[in-house]
């Protein structure tokens, strides 16, 4: 597993979150912030996983359902949903998922992702597997959950109006 991301003591700050019945963390550093869920504007044409925007601190921020974007059973929203935005690329996007929480892990508790033998299974968002006591965490890279594509059409959201009827 790379060093990048440990600090000299070898511990790394995480964001770790439940999408349905898995565990997942972001590096801390990589997260702007955690909301409460708010009113999401739906966007037309935007992928099935892109709930729609919000306003955070006059911004637009594009939310996207972790759980339909990674193909996983996602859990039904309740009072620990949280919209957890963070910084892919330079591209604010909202993630949707359940009871946040920042916890501090060492260099040793990570494990490089495991290769899967399935060509079905898309492995190059995860960066790694934290072993914890009573868990496995999967250790995403948020630059790579979106594609370049998707990352780019969602950077343009805030540029695009409403389109208007026109009169016939």
């Amino acid at each position: 597993m790379e060093e990048k991301g440990f600090a000299v003591n070898r511990e790394m700050q995480l964001v770790v979150f439940r999408v349905g019945r898995e565990d997942f963390g972001v590096d801390v550093r990589k997260v702007d912030g955690v909301i409460s869920m708010v009113d999401i504007t739906r966007m037309p044409r935007t992928p099935h996983f892109v709930e729609g925007i919000i306003n955070l601190r006059g911004q637009i921020v594009a939310v996207v359902d972790l759980a339909l974007r990674l193909g996983i059973e996602g859990a039904e929203r309740g009072p620990a949903t949280r919209i957890v935005v963070v910084e892919a690329r330079e591209v604010k996007v909202g993630l949707i998922v359940e009871s946040p929480e920042v916890i501090n892990v060492s260099a040793d508790e990570v494990e490089a992702s495991p290769m899967l033998a399935s060509s079905e299974v898309n492995t190059s968002f995860i960066k790694g597997i934290v072993k914890l006591e009573a868990r496995l965490l999967i250790l995403l890279d948020v630059d790579k959950v979106l594609s370049d594509r998707e990352l780019s059409d969602i950077d343009e959201m805030d540029l695009a109006e409403p389109e208007q009827p026109t009169d016939s």
